[in-house]
């Protein structure tokens, strides 16, 4: 079974799915392709060139470090989250470490990666899986549920067995944590809902948001799953049409064209289009276009639950139960 490894990249800006790589920061290290460093040497440089850094911030430093230069292998599973999206990328290692001299300034500690699928769905996974890749280091190995995402890569998805926890991977449940897993918690509630409970959900949501909404019939509904308005009586324009999609599959531009084609002329009637998963570049392309129709993603859906939580219905509450809490707000410090 080949070797799998987590990494979390903090730099928005880097085009990593399109350039083909990752990277971790540590730029005032210099060049440590032109040089060899054991985890001992790398706690001395580090020590002495980040003299501020608290002690034990070093060796977690080091072993990052390591495990980038000498222990990824050509050949292994690389999983990089993408937090502003909430999706999962999945590739291959197809290189060595590197030391990009052009970007100097911005994670020139590199390797080559061939990108075997992007934009999964966090939800497509067990919580405890995705509680192992939250890890608070910046690079780290999967262990306990690497059979898992394998299973993904293969088409035979499923969550794999538990090993026991390996005490080296237990992390404090600092704030991220504890966000991260309250946002896939939501998210594993809303794909577990049968079509028309979800649609009956997105409803409770638009009225928690502030609008009058109900779900239309399960039948005849002519590809509109609800209908919102601001008025009491539902028929000062704009009249919002909403259609439903509990999976987290991409939804392309012929399925946003249908909805489109619901929607009556002269801007009376406005669209939105509510999925787990995301869309497709031709389907954004329509959005973009056109001022009455608006995509929300299952990641912006998540945040609009969060956002109005405490206006929903209790029986979605009990359907959904959170709570505020106060949580460390503090991580590991890496640079």
């Amino acid at each position: 079974m080949p070797t799998v490894w987590g990494i979390h990249n903090d730099q928005p800006g880097l085009d990593l799915i399109g350039a083909g790589f990752i990277s971790i920061g540590w730029e005032e290290l210099g060049d440590l392709s032109a040089r060899v460093v054991d985890r001992s040497g790398l706690k001395a440089l580090i020590s002495a060139t980040y003299p501020d850094a608290k002690p034990g911030a070093v060796p977690v430093w080091a072993g990052v470090l390591t495990r980038f230069i000498a222990e990824m292998q050509i050949g292994d599973i690389v999983i990089s989250p993408d937090k502003a999206a909430r999706t999962l990328n999945f590739g291959t290692i197809a290189g060595p470490f590197e030391y990009n001299a052009a970007s100097a300034d911005l994670h020139p500690n590199r390797r080559a990666v061939s990108w075997l699928q992007t934009g999964v769905p966090r939800a497509t996974f067990s919580p405890s899986a995705l509680h192992e890749i939250g890890s608070a280091l910046t690079l780290f190995r999967v262990k306990r549920h690497a059979a898992e995402f394998l299973a993904f890569l293969d088409g035979t998805p499923g969550p794999g067995p538990e090993a026991d926890p390996d005490p080296e991977d237990e992390a404090e449940p600092t704030a991220t944590r504890v966000d991260s897993y309250a946002r896939d918690f939501v998210a594993a509630v809303l794909v577990a809902m049968d079509p028309y409970r979800f649609e009956a959900f997105v409803a409770a949501l638009l009225r928690a948001i502030g609008y009058r909404a109900a779900a239309t019939q399960a039948s005849g509904d002519g590809g509109v799953d609800v209908i919102a308005s601001r008025d009491p009586l539902g028929i000062e324009p704009p009249i919002i049409k909403v259609q439903c999609k509990r999976t987290t599959s991409v939804i392309g531009g012929p399925e946003v064209q249908k909805l489109i084609g619901a929607l009556a002329g002269g801007g009376d009637e406005l669209g939105v289009f509510v999925t787990l998963g995301n869309y497709s570049t031709d389907a954004v392309h329509l959005e973009r276009t056109r001022q009455n129709l608006r995509l929300v993603t299952g990641a912006q859906l998540v945040d609009l639950v969060l956002e109005h939580y405490e206006a929903l219905d209790p029986m979605w509450k009990r359907t959904i139960p959170l709570r505020r809490v106060y949580a460390v707000d503090r991580e590991t410090p890496e640079s």
